[in-house]
């Protein structure tokens, strides 16, 4: 494996698997997870809340700051967040590749009736976080999915997906 830091950038919908998945890609990596609707809530900004742009601007800007002072000292990130607009993704790759790391995007592509159960279960017997209807409805609409010019690690997200092999296809595509 190459010395490189590397930045690994989840990309999916809500309710899609991303942090169950990247938790398990942070264990089998060694690195850490810097999780954006973590620093909402350390923000006191509520998850699944409509959150203003300007305060998602703030967390993003705490997550670049938390993403860089991890990469400088060598250590591999997982960055949980949907990732839903393409610029979000852009941004961080060439972060990336500003602070010497590889990069790679994960987009976890859970079809969308599989979302929407997984919300009705939540609702019924909360686990996480809900997401209020609109919010989650205009995510859902808004959702820009990675093109093949991305370079994308696509996993299926309706089961569970298999980290290990998550890793061996990141790697692969690295070259590593």
């Amino acid at each position: 494996m190459s010395d490189l830091p590397i930045l690994i950038v989840l990309c999916g919908r809500s309710f899609s698997g991303k942090s169950t998945l990247g938790a398990a890609l942070a264990t089998r990596w060694g690195a850490e997870v810097v999780s954006l609707d973590a620093i909402n809530e350390r923000r006191g900004l509520a998850s699944g809340h409509e959150v203003p742009v300007e305060e998602w601007q703030r967390t993003h800007g705490i997550a670049r700051d938390e993403v860089g002072a991890l990469l400088a000292r060598g250590r591999s990130v997982v960055l949980d967040d949907t990732s839903s607009m393409r610029f979000l993704r852009d941004g961080w790759r060439e972060f990336a590749r500003e602070a010497g790391a590889a990069f790679a995007l994960v987009f976890v592509d859970t079809p969308r009736d599989e979302i929407e159960r997984r919300v009705r279960v939540n609702r019924a017997d909360p686990v996480r976080h809900d997401v209020q209807p609109g919010v989650l409805a205009r995510h859902l609409d808004g959702f820009e999915v990675p093109g093949a010019d991305e370079r994308p690690v696509v996993v299926g997200g309706a089961g569970v997906v298999d980290a290990d092999e998550v890793v061996a296809r990141i790697r692969s595509s690295l070259g590593v």
